[in-house]
Protein backbone atom coordinates (compact mmCIF):
# COMPACT_ATOMS: atom_id res chain seq x y z
CA UNK A 1 0.00 0.00 0.00
CA UNK A 2 1.43 3.63 -0.92
CA UNK A 3 1.69 5.73 2.06
CA UNK A 4 0.28 9.15 1.15
CA UNK A 5 2.95 12.44 1.14
CA UNK A 6 1.44 13.91 4.02
CA UNK A 7 2.09 10.86 6.16
CA UNK A 8 5.52 10.39 5.29
CA UNK A 9 6.00 14.07 4.99
CA UNK A 10 4.88 13.79 9.18
CA UNK A 11 6.72 10.85 9.89
CA UNK A 12 9.77 11.89 8.30
CA UNK A 13 9.71 15.24 10.40
CA UNK A 14 8.97 13.08 13.78
CA UNK A 15 12.02 10.93 13.42
CA UNK A 16 13.54 14.08 12.81
CA UNK A 17 12.88 15.81 15.80
CA UNK A 18 13.23 12.14 18.19
CA UNK A 19 17.33 12.40 16.35
CA UNK A 20 17.27 15.41 17.50
CA UNK A 21 16.01 14.97 20.90
CA UNK A 22 18.11 11.60 21.67
CA UNK A 23 21.89 11.69 23.06
CA UNK A 24 24.06 10.79 22.18
CA UNK A 25 23.54 13.80 19.08
CA UNK A 26 24.07 12.78 15.67
CA UNK A 27 25.85 15.55 14.15
CA UNK A 28 28.37 13.86 11.84
CA UNK A 29 32.22 13.63 13.71
CA UNK A 30 32.81 16.38 11.09
CA UNK A 31 31.03 18.93 12.68
CA UNK A 32 32.16 18.65 16.14
CA UNK A 33 34.36 21.19 16.45
CA UNK A 34 36.99 21.58 19.42
CA UNK A 35 35.10 23.44 22.25
CA UNK A 36 38.02 26.16 22.77
CA UNK A 37 37.32 26.84 19.27
CA UNK A 38 33.71 27.59 19.65
CA UNK A 39 33.79 30.70 22.32
CA UNK A 40 31.57 33.01 21.73
CA UNK A 41 31.83 37.14 22.73
CA UNK A 42 28.17 37.60 23.36
CA UNK A 43 27.79 34.47 25.66
CA UNK A 44 30.76 35.34 27.15
CA UNK A 45 29.93 39.35 27.69
CA UNK A 46 26.69 38.45 29.00
CA UNK A 47 27.70 35.45 31.85
CA UNK A 48 30.31 38.18 32.51
CA UNK A 49 28.13 40.99 33.17
CA UNK A 50 25.87 38.78 34.87
CA UNK A 51 28.04 36.99 37.13
CA UNK A 52 30.44 40.16 38.16
CA UNK A 53 27.19 42.10 38.63
CA UNK A 54 26.72 39.95 42.34
CA UNK A 55 29.31 41.89 44.26
CA UNK A 56 30.20 38.76 46.59
CA UNK A 57 31.15 36.35 43.27
CA UNK A 58 32.96 39.22 41.54
CA UNK A 59 35.32 38.96 44.28
CA UNK A 60 35.64 35.06 44.46
CA UNK A 61 36.11 35.40 40.61
CA UNK A 62 39.16 38.40 40.50
CA UNK A 63 40.68 35.86 43.97
CA UNK A 64 40.99 32.69 41.83
CA UNK A 65 37.98 31.33 44.28
CA UNK A 66 34.79 31.05 41.60
CA UNK A 67 35.03 29.78 38.22
CA UNK A 68 32.02 28.53 35.92
CA UNK A 69 31.92 27.36 32.39
CA UNK A 70 28.23 27.15 30.10
CA UNK A 71 28.02 25.33 26.84
CA UNK A 72 24.73 26.04 24.60
CA UNK A 73 23.83 23.27 22.79
CA UNK A 74 20.23 24.25 21.58
CA UNK A 75 21.32 23.77 18.16
CA UNK A 76 24.33 21.17 18.59
CA UNK A 77 25.53 22.31 14.57
CA UNK A 78 26.15 25.91 16.20
CA UNK A 79 27.23 25.17 19.74
CA UNK A 80 28.34 28.18 22.06
CA UNK A 81 30.94 28.28 25.19
CA UNK A 82 31.90 30.64 27.71
CA UNK A 83 33.71 30.51 30.65
CA UNK A 84 34.99 32.67 33.37
CA UNK A 85 38.41 31.26 35.23
CA UNK A 86 38.37 28.39 32.41
CA UNK A 87 41.70 27.06 33.07
CA UNK A 88 41.97 27.38 36.65
CA UNK A 89 42.55 24.07 38.02
CA UNK A 90 41.18 23.35 41.68
CA UNK A 91 40.71 20.45 44.46
CA UNK A 92 36.98 19.63 42.97
CA UNK A 93 36.56 16.62 45.66
CA UNK A 94 34.46 13.84 44.26
CA UNK A 95 33.68 15.75 40.67
CA UNK A 96 36.68 14.31 39.19
CA UNK A 97 35.58 10.47 39.21
CA UNK A 98 34.07 11.77 35.91
CA UNK A 99 37.63 10.92 35.14
CA UNK A 100 37.52 7.19 36.98
CA UNK A 101 34.33 6.46 35.06
CA UNK A 102 35.63 7.49 31.68
CA UNK A 103 38.99 5.56 32.85
CA UNK A 104 37.01 2.53 33.36
CA UNK A 105 34.92 2.56 30.16
CA UNK A 106 37.94 2.71 28.03
CA UNK A 107 39.55 -0.50 30.21
CA UNK A 108 36.32 -1.94 29.72
CA UNK A 109 36.43 -1.34 25.50
CA UNK A 110 40.88 -2.62 25.89
CA UNK A 111 39.71 -5.57 27.70
CA UNK A 112 41.62 -4.62 30.50
CA UNK A 113 38.20 -4.62 32.88
CA UNK A 114 36.14 -6.87 32.78
CA UNK A 115 32.44 -5.23 32.79
CA UNK A 116 30.65 -7.80 35.59
CA UNK A 117 27.87 -6.75 37.53
CA UNK A 118 30.06 -5.47 40.33
CA UNK A 119 31.73 -3.30 38.40
CA UNK A 120 28.46 -2.07 36.64
CA UNK A 121 27.02 -1.54 40.18
CA UNK A 122 30.01 0.36 41.83
CA UNK A 123 30.07 2.64 38.22
CA UNK A 124 26.75 4.10 39.31
CA UNK A 125 26.87 4.32 43.08
CA UNK A 126 30.50 6.10 42.17
CA UNK A 127 28.26 8.80 40.31
CA UNK A 128 24.81 9.10 40.80
CA UNK A 129 25.05 8.62 44.89
CA UNK A 130 29.06 9.69 44.93
CA UNK A 131 29.67 6.85 47.24
CA UNK A 132 33.31 6.67 48.32
CA UNK A 133 33.73 3.05 48.70
CA UNK A 134 32.80 2.20 45.69
CA UNK A 135 34.52 4.85 43.75
CA UNK A 136 38.02 3.71 45.71
CA UNK A 137 37.19 0.33 44.57
CA UNK A 138 37.26 1.43 40.88
CA UNK A 139 40.40 2.69 41.54
CA UNK A 140 41.99 0.00 43.09
CA UNK A 141 40.70 -2.17 39.79
CA UNK A 142 42.18 0.28 37.19
CA UNK A 143 44.98 2.32 39.04
CA UNK A 144 46.25 5.42 39.00
CA UNK A 145 48.40 4.87 36.32
CA UNK A 146 45.55 3.82 33.58
CA UNK A 147 43.69 6.83 34.98
CA UNK A 148 46.59 9.56 34.19
CA UNK A 149 46.96 7.85 30.89
CA UNK A 150 43.42 7.90 29.79
CA UNK A 151 43.18 11.86 31.07
CA UNK A 152 46.64 12.80 29.48
CA UNK A 153 45.91 10.81 26.03
CA UNK A 154 46.23 13.82 23.08
CA UNK A 155 42.30 12.20 22.27
CA UNK A 156 41.37 13.49 24.89
CA UNK A 157 43.84 15.88 26.53
CA UNK A 158 41.51 16.60 30.13
CA UNK A 159 44.78 17.24 31.80
CA UNK A 160 46.73 19.27 29.80
CA UNK A 161 49.84 20.61 31.92
CA UNK A 162 50.24 23.51 29.18
CA UNK A 163 46.89 25.56 29.55
CA UNK A 164 46.30 24.59 33.59
CA UNK A 165 46.09 21.15 34.06
CA UNK A 166 42.19 19.91 34.57
CA UNK A 167 41.39 16.30 35.41
CA UNK A 168 42.83 14.52 37.77
CA UNK A 169 42.49 11.64 39.94
CA UNK A 170 45.56 10.45 42.23
CA UNK A 171 43.83 9.97 45.18
CA UNK A 172 41.59 6.58 46.77
CA UNK A 173 38.42 8.36 48.53
CA UNK A 174 38.29 7.12 51.99
CA UNK A 175 41.92 7.15 52.65
CA UNK A 176 45.51 4.66 52.84
CA UNK A 177 47.03 3.77 50.01
CA UNK A 178 49.61 5.54 47.72
CA UNK A 179 48.93 8.91 46.21
CA UNK A 180 50.12 9.97 42.39
CA UNK A 181 48.94 13.88 42.80
CA UNK A 182 48.76 16.23 39.87
CA UNK A 183 52.29 17.76 38.67
CA UNK A 184 51.39 21.16 38.51
CA UNK A 185 49.72 21.99 42.09
CA UNK A 186 50.34 18.24 43.77
CA UNK A 187 46.32 18.25 44.09
CA UNK A 188 44.72 14.90 44.40
CA UNK A 189 41.44 15.15 43.03
CA UNK A 190 41.54 18.55 40.20
CA UNK A 191 39.03 19.96 37.87
CA UNK A 192 38.78 22.70 35.57
CA UNK A 193 35.84 24.06 34.00
CA UNK A 194 37.15 24.37 30.77
CA UNK A 195 37.91 20.35 30.73
CA UNK A 196 35.24 18.96 32.76
CA UNK A 197 33.24 21.40 30.00
CA UNK A 198 34.74 19.55 27.61
CA UNK A 199 34.03 15.80 29.13
CA UNK A 200 30.26 16.79 28.86
CA UNK A 201 30.38 17.98 25.11
CA UNK A 202 32.16 15.26 24.29
CA UNK A 203 29.89 12.72 25.85
CA UNK A 204 26.80 14.23 24.22
CA UNK A 205 28.39 13.66 20.75
CA UNK A 206 29.17 10.38 21.37
CA UNK A 207 32.81 10.88 21.40
CA UNK A 208 34.14 9.15 24.70
CA UNK A 209 35.56 5.84 24.02
CA UNK A 210 32.70 5.06 21.42
CA UNK A 211 29.32 6.07 21.00
CA UNK A 212 28.09 3.01 22.61
CA UNK A 213 30.26 3.68 25.43
CA UNK A 214 29.10 7.33 25.54
CA UNK A 215 25.67 6.13 25.27
CA UNK A 216 26.13 4.23 28.78
CA UNK A 217 28.21 6.46 30.62
CA UNK A 218 25.20 8.50 30.17
CA UNK A 219 22.90 5.98 31.42
CA UNK A 220 24.92 5.76 34.75
CA UNK A 221 24.89 9.68 35.13
CA UNK A 222 21.70 10.10 34.21
CA UNK A 223 18.68 10.75 37.25
CA UNK A 224 21.45 11.78 39.87
CA UNK A 225 20.26 10.45 43.27
CA UNK A 226 21.75 13.39 44.87
CA UNK A 227 19.09 16.05 44.85
CA UNK A 228 21.85 19.69 46.33
CA UNK A 229 23.24 22.13 44.01
CA UNK A 230 22.09 22.34 40.70
CA UNK A 231 19.45 19.81 40.92
CA UNK A 232 18.05 21.45 43.79
CA UNK A 233 16.96 24.17 41.26
CA UNK A 234 16.31 22.05 38.55
CA UNK A 235 13.72 19.78 40.10
CA UNK A 236 11.78 23.32 40.38
CA UNK A 237 12.18 24.91 37.33
CA UNK A 238 13.10 21.83 34.68
CA UNK A 239 11.03 18.67 36.92
CA UNK A 240 10.35 17.13 33.41
CA UNK A 241 14.36 17.73 32.38
CA UNK A 242 16.18 15.40 31.80
CA UNK A 243 19.52 15.69 34.37
CA UNK A 244 23.42 14.00 33.54
CA UNK A 245 24.94 15.18 36.76
CA UNK A 246 28.76 14.97 38.91
CA UNK A 247 29.18 16.89 42.23
CA UNK A 248 31.85 17.31 44.73
CA UNK A 249 32.24 18.86 48.52
CA UNK A 250 34.91 18.48 50.79
CA UNK A 251 35.60 21.86 53.25
CA UNK A 252 35.54 24.73 51.79
CA UNK A 253 35.52 23.34 48.36
CA UNK A 254 31.75 22.93 46.15
CA UNK A 255 31.46 21.91 42.66
CA UNK A 256 28.87 20.85 40.24
CA UNK A 257 28.64 19.84 36.70
CA UNK A 258 25.40 18.92 34.67
CA UNK A 259 24.16 18.24 31.07
CA UNK A 260 20.71 19.59 31.34
CA UNK A 261 18.41 18.00 28.20
CA UNK A 262 15.15 19.50 28.30
CA UNK A 263 11.68 18.25 26.03
CA UNK A 264 12.41 21.17 23.30
CA UNK A 265 15.78 23.06 22.42
CA UNK A 266 15.06 25.77 24.66
CA UNK A 267 16.74 24.29 27.98
CA UNK A 268 19.75 22.27 26.92
CA UNK A 269 23.01 22.96 27.96
CA UNK A 270 26.46 22.18 29.96
CA UNK A 271 27.23 24.48 33.23
CA UNK A 272 30.05 23.48 35.38
CA UNK A 273 31.01 25.48 38.71
CA UNK A 274 33.82 25.35 40.97
CA UNK A 275 33.88 27.22 43.96
CA UNK A 276 36.08 27.46 47.31
CA UNK A 277 34.06 29.37 49.80
CA UNK A 278 32.11 28.00 53.29
CA UNK A 279 29.03 29.17 51.14
CA UNK A 280 29.52 27.67 48.12
CA UNK A 281 26.61 24.61 47.81
CA UNK A 282 23.89 27.90 48.00
CA UNK A 283 26.25 29.77 45.22
CA UNK A 284 25.76 26.77 42.97
CA UNK A 285 22.16 26.96 43.72
CA UNK A 286 21.61 30.33 43.43
CA UNK A 287 23.83 30.27 39.80
CA UNK A 288 21.51 28.23 37.38
CA UNK A 289 18.72 31.32 37.12
CA UNK A 290 21.23 33.78 36.32
CA UNK A 291 22.86 31.31 33.72
CA UNK A 292 19.48 30.44 32.25
CA UNK A 293 19.21 34.43 31.80
CA UNK A 294 22.18 34.78 29.83
CA UNK A 295 21.73 32.03 27.69
CA UNK A 296 18.38 33.32 26.76
CA UNK A 297 19.77 36.77 26.57
CA UNK A 298 22.37 35.81 24.49
CA UNK A 299 20.48 33.61 21.44
CA UNK A 300 21.22 34.03 18.06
Amino acid sequence: MRIPYFAFFFFTVCLSISGQQSLPLKVGNDKVKPLTKLVDTSLQANLEEEILSNQIWSQLVSQKKMAIGIVDLSNPEQVRFARINGNHMMYAASLPKIAILLSAMDAIEKGELLETAEVKKDMRLMISKSDNAASTRMIDRIGYAKIESVMTDPNYAFYDEENGGGLWVGKRYGGGGDTNREPLKQLSHAASVTQVCRFYYLLANGQLVNEKRSKQMLGIMENPELHHKFVNTLDIIAPSARLFRKSGSWKTYHSDSILVWGKDSNRRYILVALIDDPDGEQIIRNLVKPVEKVLKKSEI
